[in-house]
């Protein structure tokens, strides 16, 4: 089996794809990868084969100028950036290499970001499955709950884009028919799966909560999926202190630059906590200030290195950072600052394995308690391993590979059956 990833250059949406590719390569099928070839390459395995799809050209913006105009934004406005600005005109750019990446490496099965829409485009297009990657858990409760309007001018773009790829109307390229790899489970997003795409109540398949929606059968909640990290340099493991809590401190690595007011607020709770927790700051150099003694400060960490060591996280609400933290049983303070985050931090606190707190006006009480609530009240770690245990259970990257090899073997003919609520391919015309 082929297998081809079309994804964003976010490192987030990436990482998930790098374990599941590695789990398919120990079984004896091909992968490869599509998107911007500048700023996937350095976030890949080397070796990893991958086709340029969306990289800037000659007075394009690039990725850095977009980040720069996109940092300062919050709520609705960040949101309409990143469809308006980012998402939609790189599903443009992307579409002619992610074409020539079909033609030439011949998939039997497109993966395709929930952010890299030229995915699913082109899959239609040649008549290949294609499964969704859903890196983030926002898509599943309703993102623009609140904001409709929003909602409304999305789907209308969107519509947009497929009239304007010659794609047929009436479908959603963020939710393939075929297989969605959820790559986090209903213990920490609650409820199932979203409205408008096949859910149907909980009540109807026995569920406790009536108003909730359970998912279609296609929705394969596989967790987690960990794989190899580039090196983040050398860490001072010999300064982390065993006699005190340890808490890693990260805005991930879009939002590090956006904490110029929270840093110097997390480093006067750090200071009210000195005696009893020791925090690891990730930070850039110039914004984190006058660090203390008493913590450690790195520009980058090991993350998924340090985990282990770890009695709490107080982050943004990345999906993958709150992911990575839960999978090792750590609870968490969240400071969402744009796009999916409010949501995940939602998630979060909802579940109980983690206390919200503002990150615009983060005050250094109010990091006080909420650190000092995750690692004194036993209630949070233990919502926080009954999320590990969820993510355990539902298999990471080897349950998202069964179900692409079940896939596959479904759209070919071949012994397997198709997956339960698939959908057939269909061959169109397309840009």
């Amino acid at each position: 089996m082929r297998v081809l990833f079309v994804v964003p250059p976010l490192v987030g949406h990436v990482n998930p794809t790098i374990a599941v590719a590695a789990e398919l390569t120990a079984r004896g099928h091909r992968v490869a990868w599509t998107g911007p070839a500048a700023a996937l390459s350095p976030l890949l395995p080397p070796g990893s084969v991958l086709y340029p799809a969306g990289d800037p050209g000659g007075g394009e913006e690039g990725t850095d100028a977009l980040h720069g105009r996109w940092r300062d934004l919050r709520g609705v406005a960040a949101l309409r950036f990143l469809w308006a600005e980012v998402l939609l005109p790189l599903a443009r750019a992307m579409l002619p290499g992610v074409h020539a990446a079909v033609e030439d490496f011949a998939p039997d099965v497109v993966v395709a970001d929930q952010q890299a829409l030229a995915g699913p485009l082109v899959a239609r297009r040649h008549g290949l499955p294609w499964a969704t990657s859903a890196t983030t858990s926002a898509e599943f409760a309703d993102p623009f709950d609140g904001v409709p309007k929003v909602g409304e001018w999305v789907a209308q773009r969107i519509a947009a884009l497929l009239a304007q790829c010659g794609a047929p109307s009436g479908w959603d390229p963020r939710f393939s028919p075929h297989l969605v790899l959820v790559f986090s489970t209903p213990a920490l997003i609650g409820g199932g799966g979203p409205a408008g795409h096949g859910a149907r109540p909980a009540a109807d398949l026995g569920g406790t909560a009536p108003a909730a929606l359970a998912p279609p059968p296609h929705y394969a909640f596989v967790g987690p999926a960990f794989g190899a990290r580039p090196s983040a340099g050398d860490f001072p493991w010999h300064r982390l202190d065993p006699g005190r809590a340890r808490v890693l401190v990260s805005l991930g690595t879009l939002n590090r630059e956006a904490g110029t007011r929270f840093y110097p607020a997390v480093l006067r709770a750090a200071d009210a906590l000195a005696d009893r927790a020791q925090l690891i700051l990730a930070a850039p150099r110039e914004f984190a200030g006058d660090v203390p003694p008493h913590l450690i400060h790195q520009e980058y960490v090991p993350q998924l290195a340090l985990l282990p060591h770890l009695d709490a996280v107080l982050c943004h609400g990345g999906h993958n950072t709150v992911c990575e933290a839960l999978a090792h049983g750590l609870p968490l303070v969240v400071a969402p600052v744009r796009d999916d985050q409010p949501i995940v931090a939602g998630q979060v606190a909802a579940s109980g394995a983690g206390v919200r707190v503002r990150f615009g006006r983060a005050r250094a009480d109010e990091l006080h308690r909420a650190l000092a609530a995750v690692l004194d009240d036993p209630a949070h770690r233990r919502a926080a391993r009954r999320i590990q245990a969820s993510f355990a259970a539902a298999g990471g990257a080897r349950t998202a590979a069964d179900r692409l090899e079940k896939l596959s073997a479904g759209a070919t003919g071949r012994a397997a059956p198709p997956v339960p609520g698939t959908a057939p391919t269909e061959n169109e015309k397309g840009p």
